[in-house]
């Protein structure tokens, strides 16, 4: 496996493997700054990730100890695991949104067993059945808690401010605020010629928000003390929409590959959510749980074949769709219903 990529004006990507997982790898990416490289995104925290960093950064003649600063999408494992290790081995700066960066903080500071009492309350106020929920109640039960990725996330030092022009001697990287796949997901978007004169503005970091052949998931977003009733597949295809309006020369995201023709994409992506609310309108013909919808839905495999931990973030997928439904005045929660069923309006 070709471990380095070279994207031409001081760019580069390192394929960062993630265990056991079918994405198979994170897209590290460095940009050359006046002042020393900065990576976008560092991968996940395991030690192959950190040899396969590493070894990556050698081929460019660099080492770790060199990264001036970590600009980082999302706070997903995957993109922000190794941020840590990274600081302390070479004083870099890392920054992040600060709609995510409070998701880091609030993590490192729950008390053991929160997120599992939360959980279990959340899922079995959806539908979720006895053998969903006996895990998690045991797990609370034990006092013990698995540990999790991301429970001891590194805390940025640095926001990123939605339109920033970023703070990077000789390069031109700016912010672009682009929530959906986490509250806080950003892409950079680096206003500079392209080094091969593909026709478009610049290229993009585009993180999860775009990728080549994978539609991201979508979920609720998670705060345990926060009543707020989000709509993260709203905010997901207004951020759509806004990258393409960007008309990107390329786009280098954090997982499959390189691509041109981000307005294409777009549209693709925007198509596939619209057809498939359409399909989930069908479906809530006749009330349904969000568990009973998640059963339903369309995935990459059957229902019968999705992992335990998957079933969880399919059902969390469901509910964002309702909340997109509900604001649309499409969809209603049935009066009285417990767990809450939804069915279509009219």
């Amino acid at each position: 496996m070709t471990r380095v990529t070279e994207h031409g004006g001081g760019v580069w990507s390192l394929k960062v493997p993630i265990p056991d997982n079918p994405l198979g790898h994170t897209l590290v990416h460095v940009l050359d700054t006046g002042r020393g490289p900065v990576l976008v995104d560092t991968g996940w925290d395991d030690p192959a990730s950190w040899t396969a960093l590493s070894d990556g950064l050698a081929e460019l003649g660099l080492a770790v100890a060199d990264v001036h600063g970590v600009l980082v999408t999302h706070h997903h494992p995957d993109h922000h695991g190794l941020s840590g290790r990274v600081r302390e081995t070479s004083g870099a700066w890392i920054a992040m949104h600060a709609a995510d960066i409070a998701v880091v903080r609030r993590t490192r500071e729950a008390r053991p067993g929160a997120w599992l009492d939360y959980l279990a309350g959340k899922l079995a106020a959806v539908g979720a059945p006895e053998e969903h929920l006996a895990p998690l109640l045991a797990a609370r039960e034990s006092g013990r808690m698995r540990t999790l990725p991301g429970l001891r996330a590194a805390l940025p030092d640095r926001e990123i401010a939605p339109g920033e022009l970023l703070d990077l001697a000789g390069r031109r990287l700016r912010a672009i605020w682009t929530p959906g796949h986490t509250p806080g997901h950003v892409c950079l978007h680096l206003e500079e010629e392209h080094p091969a004169n593909l026709p478009g503005h610049g290229r993009l970091f585009s993180g999860d928000h775009l990728l080549p052949g994978i539609s991201p998931h979508i979920g609720l977003y998670e705060d345990p003390d926060d009543s707020t009733v989000t709509d993260p597949l709203g905010d997901y295809l207004d951020s759509l929409e806004r990258v393409g309006r960007l008309g990107a020369a390329e786009v280098l995201p954090a997982h499959q590959h390189a691509f041109t023709d981000a307005p294409a994409r777009v549209r693709e992506l925007l198509t596939h959510h619209e057809e498939r609310l359409t399909g989930l309108l069908s479906l809530l013909a006749a009330p349904l749980t969000p568990w009973q919808l998640a059963e339903r839905m369309e995935w990459n495999r059957p229902w019968d074949e999705i992992a335990y931990g998957s079933r969880t973030i399919a059902v969390s997928e469901a509910e964002a769709h309702l909340r997109r439904l509900v604001k649309l005045g499409r969809v209603e929660a049935v009066p009285g219903s417990d767990p809450v069923a939804y069915a279509a309006v009219g």
